[in-house]
């Protein structure tokens, strides 16, 4: 059978390419389900567990930096971080650099919290990868990060005021 017929398993390239592009929808759906499921559980909304995320990969930040990071008004942010604080998931510290600086930070006791709710799914995720082979598994990284890219360049392509048509 040549490229492109349909049959047992034998498929296009294309028609593959529109298959994981069709599936990706559903799995963002689920995973926004599961963050908001986490978030109440947490007693914060499933846009301050984004910031949470952030700061843990990104480090320390000031609320104007935070702002910048996750794509919110600097009044959306200075409401999460009272919410997150409340919450117990970050602590307000002066830069050490500029003492007149505070840096929002995640306290290890929120990230501990966060961290036990995905132990599950990380499981899952690992028992998932592991029918990978490496080389399988160096393409999906790098195929997650270059859609990162992608997303975050039409982010920016649209809040720059470049439509669609």
């Amino acid at each position: 059978m040549r490229e492109g017929e349909a049959g047992m398993g034998h498929t296009s390239r294309r028609e593959t390419e529109e298959r994981v592009l069709a599936a990706l929808p559903g799995w963002v759906n689920a995973i926004s389900q599961l963050n908001r499921l986490i978030a109440e559980r947490m007693g914060v909304t499933a846009s301050d567990l984004d910031c949470l995320h952030v700061l843990n990969q990104q480090g320390p930040a000031t609320a104007a930096e935070l702002a910048r990071r996750v794509g919110l008004t600097a009044g959306a942010v200075s409401r999460m971080i009272d919410r997150l604080d409340a919450a117990g998931c970050i602590k307000r510290t002066s830069d050490p650099l500029d003492r007149r600086r505070v840096l929002i930070e995640p306290t290890s006791d929120g990230l501990s919290r966060i961290a036990a709710y995905y132990d599950g799914l990380t499981a899952r995720a690992h028992d998932d990868l592991a029918v990978f082979r490496k080389e399988e598994l160096d393409a999906l990284l790098q195929f997650v990060e270059r859609s990162q890219r992608s997303a975050l360049g039409e982010l920016s392509r649209l809040r720059h005021g470049r439509h669609a048509r």
